[in-house]
């Protein structure tokens, strides 16, 4: 006679979860998730296959953004620093406006887009998808509106030649043009509304010129208290 295997499911809350950190009900931060965000956060780490810098291209070129993911245990770990976020300071915007960019309120910029340099700010994406190592995510914060269509939520063409060519200057020039990519999420994949920004993915660039774009900036990922 046969020996008879059992498995046994474990709630979604549990994967990825020492055993001994597991609660018996679902933490409120993952409590109501959307059906992406639920699968991923069901699924094992060990079972999650990072993006390439091919795979990552595509995706922007084609606009088929909401495909990019985090991997599984980063999830989780985003949707209870968010959750912390918003019991400390109101909103996730709150925190990003005092915390990481450090501009008050109202924000007004003192020229047009990316005219001055303090009307913008780069910074590392602090939750980054979960992409292969070598792709360092950034994110350019901006105090002027990055103007779109109303109609698609998609940037007008006088936007995207804007962001085009600050992106050839201040990316372009350090690394190869086939090596940086930058997107604009519309706005239902938009996780913080009340400012502006976009997305520059770079493959492989040299570490020194990441310190230097972004000011030495570590992302919130990194930090030892999350």
């Amino acid at each position: 006679m046969g020996s008879l295997s059992i498995t046994i499911s474990l709630p979604f809350w549990h994967i990825n979860v020492p055993e001994t950190e597991r609660t018996p009900h679902c933490p409120p931060f993952l409590v109501g998730l959307n059906p992406k965000d639920l699968r991923t956060v069901s699924t094992p780490d060990a079972e999650y296959r990072t993006q390439s810098w091919e795979e990552v291209s595509y995706l922007i070129r084609t606009n088929n953004l909401e495909r990019f993911q985090r991997i599984p245990s980063n999830l989780r770990r985003y949707k209870a620093f968010t959750y912390r976020l918003g019991k400390l300071h109101g909103s996730i915007a709150n925190f990003v406006l005092g915390q990481r960019l450090r501009w008050e309120l109202p924000v007004v910029p003192r020229g047009a887009p990316f005219q001055y340099e303090d009307d913008y700010k780069i910074l590392h994406n602090d939750w980054p998808y979960g992409l292969d190592p070598r792709i360092v995510h950034l994110v350019v914060w901006t105090k002027f509106e990055l103007k779109a269509v109303s109609a698609t939520g998609d940037l007008t063409d006088k936007a995207r030649r804007e962001i085009d060519d600050f992106v050839t200057k201040t990316f372009r020039s350090r690394v190869p043009s086939n090596q940086v990519m930058w997107f604009k999420n519309w706005a239902a994949l938009k996780s913080i509304h009340a400012v502006e920004h976009f997305h520059v993915m770079l493959f492989n660039p040299d570490p020194d010129f990441i310190k230097e774009v972004t000011n030495g900036d570590v992302p919130q990922c990194e930090k030892a208290d999350i």
